[in-house]
């Protein structure tokens, strides 16, 4: 199915006319975090309704490997405590949910399609029209469509249109970013959140929840680049003129750091884990050789002494992957053509963005001004749940009202049958909402 992003029609958000909670579970590979929030009245600045968290569920990931489920048992438990947790701090049970998609190999493209409209005002039926065409005219083998977002029209010469609805001419275009994903892992995931449940009520990639929950409005317009840092993936989307217009994924993450820290010091991957938030850092400082960092061995006992290394050391580990990631990033920007149009604006993001010294090392690499965001549209979240490894959970609640969301991404079985239905959801979303 195809999820229509609404910013290519002026950003006006879906009217939320279901029960007044959302739920949003973020499935990652090292950890699973549901928020269930409350609509409340009124509208804020961008058109959305304001979105209340009240319930809270987080906890260690089981069963997931670089954003896909590779252990269908562990994944569905997981999932069953992080749900339950947040629909008792919330006092409300939960049927529907909007995920996240990390993996999947997800895969970006651009669609451009024109249809004539003899000279009479173009409508909304005639949007509609050319929505069903650039869907028609991209059926990926393999691959499931997640987002299929107008990012702009035109008509006749006249380019760059933001909204042609009202206006005359010959001949409508637009151009739809298409964002797919491989069918397996898609359906893979929906079932098992269904085992636990749940219906999946829509799918976005990471790195677009997370930009619409920390990128400010002028971001949007003038050019920005997201990096959402995870665990088992970094995933990147560019923004420009308030739509996302690229998105990309490097199988490389904070796992990967950690697993070199275990491996190249000889300690257990909790200890690991421990060392890379305590005293890791992407840069190296003038104190580092002097400052020593106990060391447990593999296969020891924690009363045994272990090993003492110097600081530099652990910071030696950490920076050459840190650095192989971001050079991924630079690369896969450069080669997609959306470097330029992002501009010289990066957003860190993700819970390996929290790294001591990741912003100034990207910065470095990538050479662009960056700064670290977190979730800024969503009310009600404690310190320890505001910040940026939260990013995609809170961005979901975000998208849930930017987009008509009535099924899931990953229910692409045969096609045209699908395709049917996604227009006709299409076609009443454009009556109640304009």
């Amino acid at each position: 199915m195809v999820s229509l992003g609404t910013k290519g029609f002026q950003g006006r958000p879906v009217s939320v006319s279901r029960s007044g909670t959302i739920a949003a579970l973020d499935i990652g590979t090292t950890k699973i975090s549901c928020f269930i929030a409350r609509i409340e009245p009124g509208r804020m600045p961008n058109g959305q309704a304001p979105v209340r968290v009240i319930g809270i569920g987080h906890q260690v990931s089981r069963g997931i490997r670089a954003g896909a489920v590779v252990d269908m048992d562990s994944a569905e438990e997981a999932i069953r405590i992080v749900v339950d947790a947040a629909e008792r701090m919330a006092g409300v049970t939960v049927r529907d949910v909007v995920v996240n998609v990390s993996g999947g190999e997800p895969r970006s493209q651009t669609i451009g399609v024109r249809a004539p409209v003899m000279g009479a005002e173009i409508t909304d039926q005639d949007l509609q029209r050319l929505i069903g065409y650039a869907q028609t005219n991209f059926q990926p083998e393999g691959r499931a469509v997640l987002h299929a977002i107008p990012v702009s029209y035109n008509v006749d010469d006249a380019r760059g249109v933001r909204d042609p609805r009202g206006m005359f001419g010959e001949r409508v275009g637009v151009e739809v970013h298409m964002v797919s994903s491989l069918r397996g892992p898609l359906r893979n995931l929906e079932m098992c959140i269904e085992r636990c449940h749940l219906n999946v009520l829509g799918m976005s990639v990471s790195p677009y929840a997370s930009g619409l929950a920390c990128l400010v409005e002028d971001e949007m317009e003038l050019g920005v680049t997201l990096i959402e840092m995870g665990g088992g993936t970094t995933s990147l989307a560019v923004f420009f003129e308030g739509a996302m217009v690229y998105s990309d994924m490097v199988a490389l993450g904070g796992n990967h750091i950690t697993n070199d820290i275990a491996r190249g010091l000889s300690t257990p991957l909790t200890h690991a884990e421990r060392m890379k938030t305590l005293y890791g850092s992407a840069l190296a400082s003038p104190s580092d050789e002097r400052e020593m960092i106990d060391v447990p061995q593999v296969g020891e006992d924690e009363g045994d002494i272990g090993n003492h290394i110097p600081r530099s050391m652990l910071t030696g580990i950490i920076q050459p992957r840190l650095e192989e990631t971001l050079e991924f990033v630079r690369d896969r920007l450069d080669a997609s053509g959306f470097g330029r149009v992002a501009g010289r604006r990066v957003v860190l993001t993700g819970g390996a963005s929290q790294l001591n010294g990741a912003r100034e090392l990207a910065s470095r690499i990538l050479d662009k001004q960056v700064r670290i965001g977190q979730p800024i549209r969503v009310m009600g979240l404690a310190e320890s749940t505001g910040g940026p490894a939260f990013s995609t959970c809170a961005g979901l609640l975000s998208y849930f009202q930017m987009s008509p969301l009535e099924a899931s991404g990953a229910d692409d079985e045969g096609g045209s049958r699908g395709s049917r239905n996604q227009f006709s959801r299409f076609g009443r979303w454009l009556k109640e909402n304009f």
